[in-house]
């Protein structure tokens, strides 16, 4: 099956004092129809500018350079009625901060309608039934009196709903979910996700899925894709990365996850500083935290190879062990 959504050798440089600083080296990653597919790594590795990129919302005088398609049409390439429409039919984003991305001077119900009627195929009366329905379909009582509120009177859950709700308003064949339980408590968490989850599946979406957590991200995704300091580092479907990862730091980031059942007198990490993408020099990005480094890693970014059910980028994959990645103290 061909892909949805085909990102290939993705560069993004942004600008700064002096010249440029490159945010993302090198991400190639496909979404299927109806896949998921999670986005995983460190913060600052590149995840949500990943599909900033994809929906062309990168900053003034950024450059991009690779390729970016759906459904085989370039998406860099397309003009401005073309690129407005794409956003209003084919694909939604769920964003990690909701107050910062709904209007907050206009009416929840005002805000949902607008996105609905972009392309004019609905009335007022029409858009307004979609929306409650939605709203409903994602947790929200009472969606009248909701609907007429505005963006300070409701809470960070129940906000983060209401993205949600937006997001699906135009019945997207695709959602980007940048890490959409990043505010909100725990509990809250496991709700909004459940509900993601449970409307993907019935809709039959395509995801492109962004979390810090490899757990969640196998519990609700069919792959997983690592990054690192601007790069993926390790592709492998989400039952198979967790067993039989290659990468020394997918390693260090499995060994690192605290356990009910495990008793240690300190949470385990990954040594070192995480660097940025602006940062990496000629050789693996991972060099400097790797214990299993040699002077070729210094010297030469690797290649992703294909292993078992994916990729990986590593000179020397698959000959690291869980505990030689991972320190017993604090990260140095």
């Amino acid at each position: 099956m061909s892909a949805l959504l085909s990102i290939d050798r993705l560069r993004v440089e942004l600008p700064a004092k002096k010249g440029s600083r490159t945010v993302i080296h090198d991400v190639s990653l496909d979404v299927r129809a109806g896949e998921a597919v999670a986005l995983v790594g460190e913060s600052g590795s590149g995840k949500s500018m990943t599909t900033r990129a994809v929906m062309r919302l990168l900053p003034e005088g950024a450059r991009l350079s690779g390729e970016i398609r759906f459904d085989g049409v370039s998406i860099p390439g397309m003009d401005r009625r073309a690129l407005r429409r794409w956003r209003a039919t084919r694909v939604g984003m769920v964003f990690q901060d909701p107050r910062a991305h709904i209007n907050p001077v206009r009416r929840i119900g005002d805000f949902l309608m607008e996105g609905v009627r972009l392309d004019g195929r609905l009335s007022a009366g029409q858009a307004r039934e979609r929306v409650s329905r939605l709203m409903r379909a994602v947790g929200v009582a009472d969606v009248d009196r909701r609907l007429s509120q505005y963006p300070h009177e409701l809470s960070g859950g129940l906000l983060q709903r209401v993205m949600i709700a937006a997001a699906l308003a135009t019945e997207p064949d695709l959602l980007l979910a940048d890490e959409p339980t990043t505010a909100l408590d725990v509990t809250t968490q496991e709700e909004v996700v459940a509900i993601i989850d449970e409307l993907r599946r019935e809709r039959g979406l395509a995801m492109l899925f962004i979390t810090h957590d490899l757990d969640l991200a196998a519990a609700v995704c069919d792959r997983i894709a690592v990054m690192y300091a601007g790069s993926i580092v390790e592709e492998r479907p989400a039952g198979a990365l967790t067993p039989d990862a290659s990468h020394p730091y997918t390693r260090g980031l499995l060994a690192a996850r605290p356990e009910i059942g495990r008793r240690e007198p300190r949470l385990r990490t990954i040594e070192g500083r995480p660097i940025s993408a602006f940062e990496v020099g000629d050789g693996c990005a991972f060099a400097t935290r790797c214990p299993m480094v040699r002077d070729l890693c210094r010297r030469e970014r690797p290649a992703p190879v294909h292993v078992t059910g994916g990729r990986v980028a590593c000179h020397f994959a698959g000959e690291a062990e869980p505990q030689a990645v991972v320190g017993d103290g604090a990260a140095r």
